[in-house]
């Protein structure tokens, strides 16, 4: 019998968890990564220089997809996959396709047919990774795009993804986390800088929490991101024993 005779916990910790962060460059989203729980880093670019982690660069997607078959295997001690960024992911999946076919450029593959098998290996590849029993962390730069609506235009902070991959990962993610400066009065009175991840939907950037257990805004400090994600988690657990 296939269909379930109980109903699926939430999961609890963030080894389960697929995160995106993304942020202006240089802000520390690599480092911010780096903390997670046995990290190992797919990397696609430069930019981990400054730092002590293990780290496997690719150039390719096909040795993306060798590295990820590594990972599938299990036999390592990693917890937590990162990919610093997904954006050169993409690229990479773009330019596999392209050579697969012959062509330079996916709008050469017939009818838009390019675009739909780029998009469709790209997703394969990251749900799978997304089911496998570690945390997934998606690292991307931001931009601003222009949204039009029937009543006026806004500007909204996004990954710089293309559109229908930045679709993708955000439908496929459990936290989307923007880095940002927030600029307020230090001890002493004067403007200070503080870096932060916001968590939380806002028409001028894109953030959320399918978890529901992190504050709007931390400091970008993994530790006390993991203070506040197991607040959360104690806060539900209290509030789902309490009697009704």
């Amino acid at each position: 019998m296939l269909l379930p005779t109980q109903k699926t916990p939430p999961k609890q910790t963030l080894s389960d968890q697929t995160v995106l962060i993304y942020g202006p460059t240089k802000i520390g989203k690599s480092e911010w990564c780096s903390n997670a729980d046995s990290a190992l880093f797919i990397s696609t670019e430069p930019g981990l220089n400054s730092l002590e982690v293990y780290q496997v660069p690719v150039a390719t997607w096909d040795e993306l997809l060798v590295v990820c078959a590594e990972i599938a295997e299990g036999n390592h001690e990693f917890k937590t996959v990162i990919i610093d960024t997904v954006d050169n992911a993409y690229k990479m999946c773009c330019e596999y396709v392209c050579k697969k076919f012959g062509a330079e450029h996916e709008s050469d593959i017939g009818y838009g047919k390019g675009y739909s098998i780029t998009n469709n290996e790209f997703h394969r590849v990251i749900n799978k990774l997304a089911f496998l029993p570690y945390g997934l962390y998606l690292v991307s730069h931001s931009q601003e795009i222009e949204i039009e609506t029937r009543t006026g235009k806004y500007t909204k902070i996004v990954p710089t993804l293309p559109e229908k991959a930045r679709k993708i990962v955000l439908g496929l993610v459990d936290i989307i986390l923007y880095c940002d400066i927030e600029i307020a009065p230090g001890p002493d009175g004067k403007q200070a800088a503080r870096r932060v991840v916001r968590t939380k939907p806002h028409v001028h950037y894109e953030a959320g929490d399918r978890t529901k257990r992190l504050p709007d805004v931390i400091d970008l400090d993994y530790d006390k991101f993991v203070e506040a994600y197991e607040r959360g988690r104690d806060k539900s657990a209290t509030q789902a024993s309490a009697p009704k």
